[in-house]
């Protein structure tokens, strides 16, 4: 028992602030981003040991989008455009749930593809690593899947869910059972994420 707490410890706490991160984002808490430092600062070191380099290297990118969701779900924001049911929506200060711009959603499709190829060839002929389409597809989706949080995008939560399904497997697969049955969760509560946020979305902005 002392060698498996030893060996999974890293992990268990991880997965521990993981629930309780996707907890306060299903309910569009800004404390989330304060338990997801926490997490991402540990698992630096956690992906390091395992080998997943590139999920290593996007913790430091979370870090920087947790800073910034932070920031931006505090500032003020004045939201012009209209209601669920197309009347003209009254000025908020504080920022909505709104959809993902559709124009942004094409930019960020094909940025997704170019980092996607970028990090698997560095993965592929740069490192040891065993999984480098699955490891690089996960890290390049959630480039746009934290920013898109960020800016409490509605379909942020459609984007996890793939990289969820996807992560779950690998995980399993690179022997970190904790976080792998943590992401099966995430599954299911990404699905109520995305209904829940749907039902507290009170301004559509004109795109």
């Amino acid at each position: 028992m002392t060698e498996f707490l030893a060996a999974h410890w890293l992990d268990m706490l991880t997965t521990a602030l993981g629930l309780a991160y996707i907890l306060l984002e299903y309910k569009a808490s800004v404390w989330l981003w304060a338990v997801g430092f926490l997490m991402q600062s540990l698992g630096i070191v956690l992906y390091y040991q395992k080998g997943l380099y590139a999920d290593c290297g996007m913790e430091f990118y979370y870090l920087a989008m947790t800073v910034y969701g932070f920031a931006n779900w505090m500032r003020p924001h004045k939201v012009v455009g209209t209601t669920s049911t197309g009347a003209p929506a009254k000025t908020g200060r504080t920022i909505p749930i709104t959809h993902f711009p559709r124009l942004l959603a094409i930019r960020w499709t094909l940025a997704t593809l170019v980092i996607w190829a970028g990090l698997y060839c560095f993965l592929a002929f740069c490192t040891d690593s065993r999984v480098p389409i699955a490891d690089s597809f996960t890290t390049a989706l959630s480039f746009v899947g934290i920013w898109a949080l960020a800016r409490k995008y509605l379909e942020q939560w459609l984007i996890w869910i793939v990289v969820d399904v996807v992560t779950c497997i690998l995980y399993f697969y690179k022997d970190i059972p904790f976080k792998a049955s943590l992401y099966a969760l995430y599954v299911v509560i990404a699905v109520m994420g995305y209904f829940k946020w749907k039902k507290l979305m009170k301004v559509t902005p004109l795109l």
